[in-house]
């Protein structure tokens, strides 16, 4: 079992930079908030965090990379919200996404967190960004500095 380590003790001199889907921006906004206050409560400063705002979640994948390349980047997290619709643009929006960040992963051998909601209704993906409960936002933040962190070990 690996233990989590505080950002402020091992994470200090990273940066990190977070991607974020303006379309469902009700959404993704609300992952965004809860993101940032988790990185705050780990110890991350706020001049150790680049955001970058895309259309949608389909362009995550090409800003993550943009990120990911960046030698100073130890670490990004990817945050956006696909609701299904009534025809199968979810499925392909979805699948190309997270096999968008796959390769930014594989490519840069970095961490590469993937906090993109793909949800049956709007209510599910309110439920997945609430401030108390299963938020994937501080998730995405924890998971992240866990996995700088482990990365920094191996």
């Amino acid at each position: 079992m690996v233990k989590i380590i505080q950002a402020s003790q091992q994470s200090r001199n990273k940066k990190f930079g977070i991607v974020v889907s303006r379309y469902n921006e009700f959404i993704t906004k609300r992952l965004l908030d809860g993101c940032l206050k988790e990185l705050s409560r780990l110890g991350v400063q706020e001049n150790q965090v680049t955001v970058v705002w895309v259309p949608g979640s389909f362009e995550i994948p090409l800003a993550a990379l943009k990120l990911a390349k960046q030698k100073s980047v130890s670490g990004v997290i990817c945050l956006g919200a696909i609701i299904r619709g009534e025809t199968i643009h979810f499925d392909l929006v979805a699948k190309a996404v997270a096999d968008g960040v796959l390769q930014v992963i594989l490519k840069t051998e970095k961490p590469v967190v993937f906090g993109v909601l793909a949800t049956e209704t709007v209510n599910q993906a309110y439920k997945r960004s609430e401030a108390k409960g299963d938020h994937k936002g501080k998730e995405a933040a924890r998971n992240v500095v866990e996995m700088v962190n482990l990365m920094s070990r191996i």
